[in-house]
């Protein structure tokens, strides 16, 4: 069952969402998609317009869809000429066979994956793709493996993890599912890795108390890590997996 009041959570912190949460790399995007540009593609669960931004990058026609209005909100401001759909994964207003891919970031894990699969079929052509892209701190890190501990101690969760595995052999409707990894990384300061937190949806639904804890946790990480200690910037480093499956 979703957790409809993590799920729908972020609009709040819609601006600090844009602001702070990692982008995706093209290459991954590119490989997610698997089509020339310009292709017709949809951005499922688009949030502020982090992925559909990427797409209009790669030379895509991006069709953002999110339920969300404060996220669609700041997705138009973020994203000129680029118009987002309120729906969802499971119900996308948009005709049979009228688009070449579909990819989902992060929104993939709150999705009902047999409805949206099963949506997603009906919206696709032959041979176009249906993908979920997860970004995941590196955890191989020591003091990336800190703060997940850190934040899981303190506000509950575990994040993504591997989730697209979930993205199993859908139906008849899809071929095999495929997995890539990329890797990127993100410069940050203490004080944008808070922010960062701030965006995370057990720190949104969480009592303003404990979110000071956390934000002065994450403070005195930053101040006292071997690896981060006396620095004004630091990399954050992510593990960008994409899963895909093809249309039959």
């Amino acid at each position: 069952m979703v957790d409809q009041i993590h799920a729908l959570s972020f609009g709040a912190a819609a601006t600090a969402y844009d602001r702070y949460r990692p982008s995706y790399p093209e290459p991954a995007i590119t490989w997610a998609v698997d089509r020339p540009a310009p292709a017709q593609v949809v951005d499922l669960g688009a949030g502020t317009g982090i992925l559909t931004r990427v797409l209009l990058a790669l030379g895509h026609h991006p069709v953002p869809v999110e339920p969300d209005p404060g996220m669609r909100a700041q997705l138009a401001l973020a994203t000129p000429g680029v118009t987002p759909l309120a729906g969802t994964a499971e119900q996308i207003p948009l005709p049979d066979g009228s688009v070449d891919a579909i990819v989902a970031g992060q929104a993939y894990h709150w999705f009902d994956h047999p409805v949206a699969h099963a949506e997603g079929a009906r919206l696709l052509r032959p041979g176009g793709t249906y993908a979920a892209v997860f970004n995941e701190r590196d955890e191989s890190v020591p003091w990336v493996a800190a703060l997940t501990a850190l934040t899981v101690d303190m506000l509950g969760g575990r994040g993504i993890r591997e989730g697209g595995a979930s993205m199993a052999e859908h139906d008849e409707h899809y071929g095999p599912v495929e997995r890539a990894e990329f890797r990127h990384q993100v410069t940050h300061t203490p004080e944008t890795l808070v922010g960062m937190i701030g965006t995370r949806s057990h720190h949104i639904t969480a009592t303003p108390q404990r979110q000071r804890e956390v934000d002065a946790a994450i403070r005195k990480l930053a101040a006292t890590h071997p690896d981060l200690a006396g620095r004004e910037t630091f990399e954050l480093p992510y593990r960008t997996l994409v899963f895909r499956a093809r249309r039959r």
